[in-house]
Protein backbone atom coordinates (compact mmCIF):
# COMPACT_ATOMS: atom_id res chain seq x y z
CA UNK A 1 0.00 0.00 0.00
CA UNK A 2 1.58 3.34 -0.70
CA UNK A 3 0.68 6.45 0.46
CA UNK A 4 0.87 10.05 -1.25
CA UNK A 5 2.15 12.46 1.43
CA UNK A 6 3.13 16.77 0.36
CA UNK A 7 3.94 15.21 -3.38
CA UNK A 8 6.23 12.31 -1.99
CA UNK A 9 5.18 8.77 -1.66
CA UNK A 10 5.41 6.48 1.31
CA UNK A 11 5.31 2.80 1.64
CA UNK A 12 2.97 1.45 4.47
CA UNK A 13 3.78 -1.82 6.07
CA UNK A 14 2.08 -3.42 9.00
CA UNK A 15 4.37 -5.46 12.34
CA UNK A 16 4.02 -7.00 15.49
CA UNK A 17 6.21 -6.29 18.15
CA UNK A 18 6.34 -8.28 21.57
CA UNK A 19 7.59 -8.36 24.74
CA UNK A 20 7.33 -9.69 28.37
CA UNK A 21 7.59 -6.04 30.32
CA UNK A 22 4.98 -4.08 28.58
CA UNK A 23 3.08 -2.24 25.02
CA UNK A 24 5.60 0.58 25.03
CA UNK A 25 8.54 -2.25 24.87
CA UNK A 26 6.84 -4.04 22.56
CA UNK A 27 6.12 -0.80 20.22
CA UNK A 28 10.13 -0.25 20.56
CA UNK A 29 11.00 -3.41 19.62
CA UNK A 30 8.58 -3.40 16.42
CA UNK A 31 10.29 0.11 15.20
CA UNK A 32 13.87 -1.10 16.27
CA UNK A 33 13.78 -4.35 14.48
CA UNK A 34 12.66 -2.96 11.32
CA UNK A 35 14.12 0.02 11.02
CA UNK A 36 17.59 -2.38 10.65
CA UNK A 37 15.57 -3.44 7.78
CA UNK A 38 13.68 -0.10 6.32
CA UNK A 39 15.40 2.89 5.45
CA UNK A 40 13.83 6.85 5.59
CA UNK A 41 11.53 5.10 8.20
CA UNK A 42 9.41 8.35 9.15
CA UNK A 43 6.10 7.42 11.17
CA UNK A 44 4.98 4.57 13.54
CA UNK A 45 1.12 3.95 14.48
CA UNK A 46 0.14 1.84 16.99
CA UNK A 47 -2.82 0.15 15.34
CA UNK A 48 -3.88 -2.55 18.13
CA UNK A 49 -2.61 -3.87 21.03
CA UNK A 50 -3.18 -6.88 22.78
CA UNK A 51 -1.75 -9.46 25.03
CA UNK A 52 -0.89 -13.29 25.35
CA UNK A 53 -2.67 -14.95 28.25
CA UNK A 54 -1.41 -18.51 29.87
CA UNK A 55 -3.98 -19.67 32.61
CA UNK A 56 -5.23 -16.29 32.78
CA UNK A 57 -2.07 -14.68 33.82
CA UNK A 58 -0.36 -11.93 31.18
CA UNK A 59 2.69 -13.77 29.53
CA UNK A 60 3.51 -11.10 26.08
CA UNK A 61 2.43 -7.78 25.12
CA UNK A 62 1.66 -7.19 22.02
CA UNK A 63 1.67 -4.50 19.47
CA UNK A 64 0.73 -3.79 15.90
CA UNK A 65 2.29 -1.43 14.38
CA UNK A 66 1.96 0.54 10.94
CA UNK A 67 5.61 2.29 10.11
CA UNK A 68 5.79 4.42 7.01
CA UNK A 69 9.17 5.23 5.31
CA UNK A 70 9.63 7.02 2.53
CA UNK A 71 9.42 5.44 -0.93
CA UNK A 72 12.52 5.40 -3.20
CA UNK A 73 12.71 5.85 -6.69
CA UNK A 74 14.98 4.68 -8.96
CA UNK A 75 16.91 7.82 -11.21
CA UNK A 76 17.02 5.46 -14.11
CA UNK A 77 12.28 5.53 -13.80
CA UNK A 78 12.42 9.51 -13.98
Amino acid sequence: MEKAISGRIYDIVEIVGASTKGWEEAVKNAVDTASRELTNVRIAEVAKLDTLLVEGEIMEYRARVKLSFKHEIEPETL
